[in-house]
């Protein structure tokens, strides 16, 4: 072979080799990327199933048992609309008409014909109006008495006496709205804020409104004194106590109610002081509690919730090799003869009802007595033991048998601390409590709470300064 033959191949091998080294790098730089999705694939997939994962602990957390009893179930759907018997609801005719419109039917719609038979098809069209704040500007006039010094003329509208950057007020029904969605609906600050800017048109930020709703507590205060007076003198408190938040998670919710009235008292302990200073030293009501050990001091007739002595019944059995104790079942049948004796209270004559009652007692003590081994029968004989004199209370005293009222009191506060984490101040905790406790006792009574705040909330209701 001659030397163009052999430049010619040298060039065609030179040719075959870049075009192969070409195809390699592009080889690698695929498996390269390919690597480097499986990489990413395998991170996606180890999140996914950690999320997985932590979804189906959540749900196992949360559910409730019922749920999960339920979710076994094939049930049937539920039959839409009012249950059988409910009074059925609509809408109530308005009492006033601001406005008359008439569609006349002259011609037919569709061909112009004429229209024979006519009649009215009346409806009532209820509209909000664009909400646009009435405005006033307010002149008052300040003097010099001689004999009193410096005086001011006041006006019925006027709900401070602040000048230059704070001489923009809001009005007592303005005021009133921004305490009944915070203090009495629980809607957060900020979200206040947004109502009141995007519905009425009244621009106010958190921290204003804070110490607005401060300087209404402060006013209030009397009747929330008031109120701690009437739960002194009242024939019957039902108490519960919650965690708090002050600043600090080491605070307690107290609440004390009634059929006509809510008193809430945030305060740093949990004893039995606090019960004290509530009810009164000299408190001769009957009190419905729970068996917290707090309530042991107070000398007053009490009432042990029946609810928490069958939980914990409950819980007794738990502690047994075997569900099966004929002693917690005399138990359970004890309390229930107990709801059942307190239920036909008032249709028993007096001696057929104290017959019944001492027989319940009898039983009572023979519970007491009887010899135990089983570790939750002991665990519930030591509970029983421990509500002393307060077992019965409930067929002495006209008292309810559980302590649920003071329970579904304390639920919204136990509501607005999972979505404002209570207070962070004392003095916003005081405020709580003021606005809250008066908010939910005039809904109680079916009062107003809003009527009550615009005529505390103005000035001349104030005595006047100096």
């Amino acid at each position: 072979m001659d030397s163009l033959g052999w430049s010619e191949a040298v060039e065609g091998l030179r040719r075959e080799n870049e075009a192969l080294a070409e195809i390699n790098a592009r080889l690698a730089a695929e498996k390269l990327g390919l690597e480097q999705e499986n990489v990413r694939l395998k991170e996606a997939l180890e999140k996914a199933q950690e999320r997985i994962d932590e979804l189906e602990r959540t749900a196992a957390r949360q559910a409730a048992p019922f749920r999960r009893r339920e979710a076994l179930k094939v049930a049937e759907p539920k039959r839409p609309g009012r249950p059988t018997g409910h009074r059925g609801v609509r809408r109530e005719r308005p009492r006033y008409v601001d406005q008359v419109v008439e569609a006349p039917l002259t011609a037919c719609p569709h061909c112009g014909g004429a229209v024979q038979d006519r009649a009215p098809l009346t409806q009532y069209i209820e509209e909000l109006p664009p909400v646009r704040p009435i405005v006033t500007r307010l002149t008052t006039w300040k003097g010099v008495c001689p004999q009193c010094g410096e005086v001011h003329s006041t006006h019925p509208l006027q709900v401070s006496q602040a000048q230059g950057a704070a001489g923009v007020h809001l009005g007592p029904r303005a005021i009133a709205w921004a305490t009944l969605l915070n203090k009495q609906f629980g809607i957060p600050m900020r979200k206040t804020c947004s109502i009141l800017a995007r519905g009425f048109g009244l621009k106010l930020s958190a921290g204003g409104l804070a110490q607005m709703l401060h300087r209404v507590a402060d006013k209030l205060l009397p009747q929330y004194e008031a109120l701690r007076e009437r739960v002194r003198n009242s024939a019957a408190n039902y108490m519960d106590e919650t965690s708090w938040y002050v600043g600090d998670p080491h605070w307690v919710l107290w609440v004390c109610t009634a059929p006509q009235y809510t008193l809430y008292h945030v305060d740093p302990s949990h004893g039995g002081p606090v019960a004290e200073k509530l009810l009164g030293p000299d408190y001769a009501g009957a009190l419905v509690t729970d068996c917290h050990g707090a309530y042991r001091r107070l000398k007053c007739p009490q009432h042990k919730c029946i609810a928490h002595h069958l939980r914990a019944l409950h819980k007794a059995r738990g502690k047994n090799p075997t569900e099966d104790s004929p002693y917690l079942d005399a138990w359970k049948r004890l309390w229930q003869e107990v709801i059942e004796l307190h239920r036909q209270r008032e249709t028993l004559g007096a001696d057929t009802f104290a017959q019944r009652r001492a027989a319940l007692e009898a039983t009572w003590d023979e519970l007491l007595e009887r010899p135990l081994t089983l570790a939750g029968d002991r665990y519930f004989l030591g509970r029983m033991r421990n509500t002393g004199s307060h077992h019965f209370g409930c067929l002495y005293h006209d008292v309810e048998t559980t302590n649920n009222r003071a329970e579904r009191a304390i639920r919204p506060a136990v509501i607005a601390r999972k979505v404002s984490c209570g207070n962070r101040t004392q003095r916003g905790a005081s405020t709580w409590q003021i606005l809250v406790s008066l908010a939910t006792t005039a809904q109680q009574c079916g009062r107003e709470f809003f009527e009550e705040l615009t005529t505390t909330i103005p000035l001349m209701q104030l005595v006047p300064a100096g």
